[in-house]
């Protein structure tokens, strides 16, 4: 299906950002389409926050283009901020207040008159699986329960933009999961999501395409599998090899490696032929008397394009 005009949600060009002499954005340039979830993934300080709180209005442009729904978010703020919904990093629910008064609460910043009001919020409840937690205080929930109430919250204007700052940081595996669960019904039924991340299996669950931001800079953008693909191919071939010995350890193998890299005293290959790279590398080091301090021969993901494109891992920031 060829592209229609207005089918760009966000657009964004030679977006910069700046906080005095520091530039945290530097002339950036990406697109989210219409009902696709869209991810930035970077370590913290990468200037992904910096990107959205531009995108919802809540911190000004310093120079270039940043439309949503096609208008200027500089001149069109608050008309903007109508259709969006935003799902900050840290939670800011009242505690004293119920789970289900927090929603009808936060209604009434859309000017939402109550019928309708309560009953989004037990749309919400029901949506969220919340309904059985609609009465109790806030303050009183586990971090899970919290952080699906932050989405859930987020959802009461029904957005036809919904923002995720860093949406699962600090839940435990299971919250995560009923969480992402959540969202991908979210996309199922059509909204757009713009979602900021440094978990490589967040990004990769949820995301249609992403950019791929290190120092204010985007370094790659695409779609999460194709990514891998283009860079670091289908395998990495972990070992731990004494670094003198590592040029005559892979010698003769070099037509089967696709990029490798150097991770203090690790060497990983990345390369759509593992099994027969990791033969080959194993009867060369026997043959050549070369100590393998171990070897590990796993799928690519995520990280390891990030640690190509930047020579650091995601985890280690």
């Amino acid at each position: 299906m060829s592209k229609q005009i207005g089918d760009d949600v966000v657009l964004a060009r030679e977006l910069v950002k700046k906080f005095g002499d520091f530039e945290a954005v530097k002339g950036v340039n990406f697109a989210v389409s219409r009902g696709e979830c869209f991810g930035l993934l970077g370590p913290n300080g990468a200037g992904k926050t910096s990107i959205v709180k531009m995108i919802y209005g809540f911190s000004p442009v310093t120079s270039g283009k940043l439309e949503v729904f096609g208008e200027d978010i500089m001149a069109s703020g608050r008309k903007i901020k109508s259709r969006v919904g935003v799902v900050p990093q840290e939670d800011n629910l009242d505690p004293e207040l119920s789970v289900r008064e927090n929603l009808i609460v936060y209604a009434g910043y859309f000017l939402m008159k109550k019928d309708l009001a309560k009953k989004r919020a037990e749309e919400i409840l029901a949506f969220m699986d919340l309904a059985d937690k609609s009465g109790e205080v806030v303050e009183h929930l586990s971090g899970g329960l919290k952080r699906r109430l932050t989405v859930g919250r987020a959802l009461i204007n029904q957005p036809e933009l919904l923002i995720l700052d860093e949406p699962t940081t600090g839940l435990d595996p299971y919250a995560r999961h009923l969480v992402w669960q959540r969202l991908r019904k979210l996309k199922e039924l059509g909204t757009t999501m713009l979602l900021t991340t440094h978990y490589l299996e967040e990004a990769s669950q949820l995301c249609d395409r992403l950019i791929v931001i290190y120092l204010g800079e985007i370094l790659e953008q695409g779609a999460p599998q194709d990514l891998i693909e283009r860079h670091v191919g289908k395998e990495a071939l972990e070992m731990g090899v004494d670094p003198l010995r590592r040029e005559a350890l892979i010698k003769g193998s070099e037509e089967l490696i696709k990029a490798r890299q150097e991770l203090g005293d690790d060497l990983i290959i990345f390369t759509d032929y593992g099994r027969e790279l990791a033969g080959r590398i194993s009867e060369r080091a026997a043959g050549m008397g070369i100590l393998l301090n171990y070897r590990r021969l796993r799928q690519t993901n995520l990280e390891d394009v990030f640690l190509k494109l930047t020579g650091e891992t995601l985890k280690q920031n």
